[in-house]
């Protein structure tokens, strides 16, 4: 018996319930399976993934075939596995056979509300994104929900960091449990630190880049715009100007533009998408 709040055994007796019944509430999916059907075991753990995923938006139904033999023959399956969906107490669309997770999600698009995302899904979407504002109240709801969670405890700081509330993020990593604190996540927000200390004194954005409109060699402006934009997460603008620098004024204050880079790309870690490409087109200027 499937722990999946979703999926049930069906029979005879319970058809009518739990299927033709329950379809006036939401759609039922009915697979007919057999225990000696190989097609059968490839398909069923697609359909119950795909009944966690939608979390009701559908139910899966499942019928033992060897089992239930008077139920396949009314119904009229004759080849397995046969996989019927029933909406308001009708039969909508059927397919038999083994098909890929894709097709079976344009199977059931038509007919199924897709999923709304859960939270933590909408958070993951977020930080993918670089929105650490976004994310920033779901990550608060979850933090309260779960404080012992640590993914959750460490992307709260992140995003604490990135909105400004240092002091707030800060409190947040000092409850992390040691092991936590070699998470490269942490690492980067210790290193972000340095860079924002670094820029408490300089000027703000706009003036900085008014300079820049005004004189595209103003070299201390590039760096220092490219400082505020490491600290605001904006990694792929800031490394441009660096690279700029390193292209057009590479002796420029003793090759800072280069040094600075060289931290970027340890606040990134190797792991990050922009970590390669970035190192490369530095290598490439260099040698």
């Amino acid at each position: 018996m499937s722990e999946s709040a979703y999926v049930s055994h069906v029979t005879t007796e319970t058809f009518g319930d739990a299927v033709m019944e329950a379809s006036f509430r939401q759609p039922v999916l009915v697979d007919f399976w057999a225990d000696w059907c190989e097609p059968c075991k490839q398909l069923m753990p697609v359909l119950e993934k795909l009944a966690d995923e939608f979390r009701g938006g559908f139910l899966l139904a499942k019928v033992n075939c060897d089992d239930e033999q008077q139920l396949a023959a009314q119904v009229g399956v004759r080849s397995l596995p046969t996989v019927l969906l029933v909406k308001d107490g009708q039969l909508v669309d059927q397919f038999q056979g083994v098909l890929p997770e894709s097709q079976i999600r344009q199977f059931l698009e038509p007919h199924v509300k897709a999923p709304e995302a859960s939270p933590r899904e909408q958070i993951q979407a977020f930080l993918e994104q670089g929105d650490f504002t976004s994310a920033l109240p779901l990550l608060a709801d979850e933090y309260r929900a779960n404080p012992e969670d640590t993914d959750t405890a460490i992307d709260l700081a992140r995003a604490l960091f990135h909105s400004g509330d240092i002091e707030q993020a800060e409190s947040v990593l000092e409850r992390l449990p040691d092991a936590a604190r070699h998470d490269d996540r942490v690492k980067g927000m210790q290193a972000q630190r340095v860079f924002a200390e670094r820029v408490q004194a300089l000027p703000d954005v706009a003036a900085l880049e008014g300079r820049l409109q005004d004189d595209v060699r103003d070299h201390e402006a590039r760096y220092q715009l490219a400082l505020h934009l490491v600290v605001q997460g904006s990694y792929e603008e800031a490394m441009e100007h660096l690279l700029h620098l390193v292209r057009t004024a590479a002796d420029w204050n003793e090759g800072q533009a280069r040094q600075t880079l060289l931290e970027v790309f340890n606040l990134l870690g190797p792991e990050h998408p922009l970590a390669r490409p970035y190192r490369q087109k530095l290598f490439q200027l260099m040698y």
